[in-house]
């Protein structure tokens, strides 16, 4: 478990850092930069992370590509990703549509489903699954994973990664206007960013739903020994989201409303179900083709 108390550590000094540098930061550069506080401050903690991640992986000695997840050749990871891309979309589709026929989410009054939207959100879904699955598999199903399963076993880092991509999503949005920031605005923002942990409950059904996510991409790792199926399903299933939550919402008035939380309004009780359903599914067909996890040696 010690490897996974220093990727928490990471959060940790991230947190700390941006508590005590966001003030003098922006002191430094709102004269000069029109960046609001929770900008500057978001900015100071992603460096961290990046720099923290760095020394972390040599000290734990997954800083090579293996480790990070792309030992695959690219001949066969692209293909690889591509495939599950086309499966990410695929088995999220389903599930959107019963939502539909449900009235559980309902089209956006003034949105035109026209070309030009579509094509934009296309174009804007693809960028944005591209960008998430490339940070948060390289950190959770690469390197994070590869430290864990090698100390503790596969399965333990599959739970334990799930974990942390499951809380890492409720890191909430939170601004300070610039005639409101004082000494102490570096500590109301982590408390702000992490203030969604404070009504457990209210996330409960968001949670679980995306801890079940995380334990199918990081069993589908454990299968194939790599991150290129996890990043391909990652994208998939954000491309369709974006297409979701750009033209429809959740319908309060429909009774079976707590089926998808009140987190955003997708993930929920529903989508947990179907996630256990396809990562059944999704987990045999990697296992029987897969490699298996592969762990470097760590000396």
């Amino acid at each position: 478990m010690r490897a996974f108390a220093w990727f928490v550590g990471m959060f940790v000094v991230g947190f700390l850092v941006m508590a005590t540098l966001t003030y003098p930061a922006w002191l430094l550069l709102h004269p000069h930069v029109d960046w609001p506080f929770h900008r500057i401050g978001g900015r100071i903690g992603q460096l961290v992370l990046l720099v923290c991640l760095v020394l972390l992986a040599r000290r734990l000695r997954v800083a090579d590509r293996a480790s990070f997840g792309y030992g695959l050749p690219r001949r066969e990871f692209i293909p690889a990703m591509l495939k599950a891309f086309a499966l990410g979309v695929a088995t999220m589709v389903p599930i959107v549509l019963v939502m539909a026929l449900l009235g559980l989410r309902i089209w956006k009054g003034g949105v035109a489903p026209d070309a030009a939207l579509l094509a934009k959100l296309a174009f804007k879904g693809l960028l944005t699954g591209a960008a998430v699955a490339l940070i948060e598999e390289t950190f959770l199903r690469g390197a994070m994973f590869t430290a864990i399963a090698r100390e503790s076993g596969a399965r333990t880092a599959i739970v334990l990664t799930a974990l942390v991509y499951s809380a890492t999503h409720f890191f909430s949005s939170y601004r300070i206007p610039a005639d409101a920031v004082t000494a102490w605005s570096g500590l109301d923002l982590v408390a702000g960013t992490l203030a969604t942990f404070s009504d457990p409950l209210r996330i409960l059904d968001a949670f679980l739903c995306l801890f079940a996510v995380g334990v199918l991409l990081a069993a589908v790792r454990a299968a194939t020994g790599n991150i290129a199926a996890c990043m391909g399903l990652h994208a998939g299933w954000v491309w369709v989201i974006t297409f979701v939550r750009a033209t429809s919402q959740p319908n309060e008035a429909s009774a079976l409303r707590p089926l998808v939380s009140q987190f955003d309004g997708v993930v929920g009780w529903l989508v947990l179900v179907w996630t256990m359903v396809i990562g059944f599914v999704l987990w045999k067909l990697y296992a029987q083709r897969g490699r298996g996890v592969t762990l470097p040696n760590a000396g």
